[in-house]
């Protein structure tokens, strides 16, 4: 029995002492808990701790023992130690309420429960990509990793003047194809988005070794009745070129692997957004091998 509900039937048990009876009346910030001592010592906790003598208790004048804890929880904690199990809550806040009433408790059998149920609510993601805002802190990320790096640069409020008619859709372009990178190569390479460090609006720097091996720049400058105007492109092959040829600094030590430059050739001498079946495959199987 637990909760408010409890407070008529609680309040008129006969008060006693601990020593003569087996029944414990608790009183948890305000909420009201008839348990037995028997449960309250089946596992190595804080509660056995108090209820058996190795810790001093404070009861009211009415008997009740004190706990300066929220009793919203309790009740679970109680059920833990009767059943062994409980159904854990589904919100991600009231689980982690719970857990810190079993880590105050010291019930580590619940801990375990709830920090296992709690890694099965939140899988790592997928794919991380850094956001950076400075030259600092793309130093630090390119210093840093083993992995070759592709950045973008990608900031449409630098512009100084008006876009063309197909900036804005070549500036989409451009960040769809980052995102299917990032998904394609993630764990082989490191992906960073610079949004806000830099006065380029669209650009991309590929990184080996902890030196820049390369970059595509997709904005210009074009004139045009009346006055200039900035414009993005989308030179799909050549990003893709350059992207893989990062791969060839995957592995610190080692030379460029030969199959995966004779795959990246065939989109150098191609330098137009469509290949063949082949050089798919071909690269495909050589990047497989890696």
């Amino acid at each position: 029995m637990s909760g408010a509900s409890a407070n008529q039937a609680l309040a008129s048990c006969p008060v006693s002492s601990p020593s003569d009876s087996k029944y414990v009346k608790l009183n948890v910030g305000g909420t009201l808990h008839l348990t037995t001592i028997d449960t309250l010592c089946k596992q190595d906790t804080m509660l056995r701790a108090m209820f058996s003598g190795r810790m001093d208790v404070l009861h009211d004048v009415e008997g009740w023992v004190l706990i300066d804890r929220c009793g919203k929880h309790f009740g679970s904690i109680l059920s833990f130690l009767r059943d062994g199990s409980i159904t854990l809550p589904d919100s991600r806040r009231e689980l982690d309420e719970l857990l810190q009433e079993a880590k105050y408790y010291c019930v580590q059998d619940l801990v375990r429960q709830i920090d296992t149920a709690m890694n099965i609510h939140e899988p790592e993601p997928i794919c991380q990509v850094p956001l950076i805002t400075s030259q600092k802190e793309e130093q630090m990320l390119v210093s840093k990793t083993s992995k070759p790096v592709v950045k973008l640069i990608c900031n449409r409020h630098n512009n100084k003047y008006s876009y063309t008619s197909m900036s804005d859709d070549n500036l989409l372009k451009n960040m769809e194809l980052f995102d299917k990178l990032c998904l394609r190569f993630n764990g082989r390479v490191l992906f960073i988005k610079d949004v806000i460090g830099s006065n380029e609006i669209c650009c991309w720097s590929f990184y080996g070794h902890g030196q820049k091996i390369g970059e595509v720049c997709c904005t210009s400058i074009v004139y045009g009745t009346d006055k200039k105007h900035t414009k993005v492109e989308f030179p799909e092959a050549r990003i893709f070129e350059e992207t893989l040829n990062v791969l060839l600094y995957e592995h610190r030590g080692k030379g460029p692997d030969a199959e995966l430059m004779q795959a990246t050739r065939g989109y150098r001498d191609h330098g137009t957004g469509y290949h063949s079946d082949d050089e798919e495959d071909k690269l495909d199987r050589a990047l497989r091998r890696k």
